[in-house]
């Protein structure tokens, strides 16, 4: 059951505006500029510089952040991660991020990323953006730890050194992490067009036992106006048949005004005004898009799997979804993926894709204090009825001499017949 704190931090709208202007996630120059995080509690906030997802042809690397985030953002609040790490950090889990690569030495990754090929060079940051978010270590006051800080990352490239995503290199990356046993695979690409070698690859790596989890849509270039002109469609590997498919949303639990429409999305996460560092020095950046999300969502992916080793990947991807907090689309609860106990019936039956879960949860906890509660009107209400009966009634007897009401009523006609005598 989640508190009245917890229900008070899901509303926090004040902020929804703010975080919309928040989406530097495509094509920069030289040196990204500065974009503010938002602040729970309505004040100025802190700026930070954008992570973009890709770079321009002749652009330079992202160059090393000169900001640090002063406390934890509001995506990690959401998530509950300072309770979530009492239960599990995903410790024994590897996670596969297939993304524009993670620099294996990066601040808080230090000695729990390995790299397949070119994957361990990161100009872009981005991958190692990411990786910070699914388990980085988060040292300093921020605590801006990651949602599995005891995760290891497999870095594996999807994108070309500038940022550029292929078919080709999705489908060999999906085929390295099958390869090397990964528990979780995270795909932070969206590619527009479906590919049968695609198709066969993520097939392949669920039936080995991963729990795939993708972005559903690419990230919007940084700027982009509303999209609501463009029809929804499907992007893939997100909307292949088992694939956990993650969206952004804002603090308000509303997803930004120009994300990409598209259809059959599982969970939304955190996606908006995101804090994590980068491949070069120890500053942070602000990140956003469905890319973010999707990292999130990997995170609770591995610490479910640390917690929970003997459920499988259908299992795992249910259990998130079953959690989740509902809304139009369910929005990633980590914590309570974790720790809430779902009755037998939610590990059972269809595997093809966890949109449509059959689950329930065990209400026996919850059964026993609506009991309780409604046992409290029931007493309630029969003391404040047995007042106003002492109320009404008590004057009427002591009349009475405390007679009966019927010895009274037949005493007054026999004093009648005997006055008419």
């Amino acid at each position: 059951m989640k508190t009245s704190a917890r229900g008070a931090a899901r509303m926090l709208s004040g902020v929804g505006c703010v975080a919309a202007l928040l989406l530097p996630t495509a094509v920069t120059a030289q040196a990204a500029p500065l974009a503010r995080v938002p602040a729970a509690d309505g004040k100025k906030g802190q700026e930070l510089p954008g992570m973009p997802s890709a770079l321009d042809s002749d652009a330079p690397c992202t160059p090393a952040s000169r900001e640090k985030a002063k406390k934890q953002d509001w995506s990690r609040q959401r998530l509950d991660l300072d309770r979530l790490h009492g239960y599990s950090t995903g410790a024994g889990v590897t996670v596969a991020l297939i993304d524009t690569g993670v620099d294996t030495g990066a601040e808080g990754l230090d000695g729990r990323v390995t790299s397949q090929g070119t994957a361990g060079d990161d100009c872009v940051g981005h991958g190692t953006f990411l990786a910070g978010l699914i388990a980085g270590a988060g040292g300093g006051d921020a605590r801006l730890t990651g949602v599995a800080p005891g995760a290891k990352i497999l870095a594996l490239r999807g994108t070309d050194q500038r940022g550029q995503a292929s078919s080709a290199l999705v489908v060999a990356a999906l085929r390295a992490a099958t390869e090397a046993d990964a528990d979780v695979i995270a795909v932070s690409v969206a590619l527009p067009r479906r590919d049968k070698e695609l198709t066969r690859a993520v097939a392949d790596a669920r039936r080995a036992g991963a729990v795939v989890v993708a972005a559903a849509t690419p990230d919007p270039p940084r700027g982009a106006g509303a999209s609501e002109e463009i029809p929804p469609r499907s992007y893939w590997p997100a909307a292949e048949p088992g694939v956990l498919s993650v969206a952004d949303m804002l603090p308000a639990g509303v997803r930004p005004d120009n994300a990409l429409a598209t259809t059959g999305v599982d969970l939304v996460a955190p996606g908006a005004g995101v804090v994590s560092g980068g491949p070069r020095g120890d500053g942070h950046y602000l990140g956003a898009g469905a890319s973010v999300a999707a990292a999130y969502a990997a995170g609770a992916a591995a610490a479910v799997r640390a917690a929970r080793p003997d459920d499988s990947a259908d299992d795992v991807a249910r259990r998130l979804t079953a959690t989740a907090y509902p809304a139009d689309i369910p929005q990633l609860d980590a914590y309570a993926a974790v720790t809430t106990v779902l009755s037998d019936s939610a590990g059972a039956g269809g595997a093809e894709r966890a949109a449509d879960p059959v689950t329930v949860r065990d209400t026996t906890a919850a059964d026993r204090a609506t009991d309780r509660a409604t046992l409290f009107v029931v007493l309630g209400t029969a003391g404040v009825l047995a007042v106003l009966w002492g109320a009404f009634a008590l004057p009427r007897a002591r009349a009475r001499g405390w007679r009966p009401a019927s010895a009274s009523a037949s005493a007054r006609p026999v004093a009648a017949e005997a006055d008419g005598d």
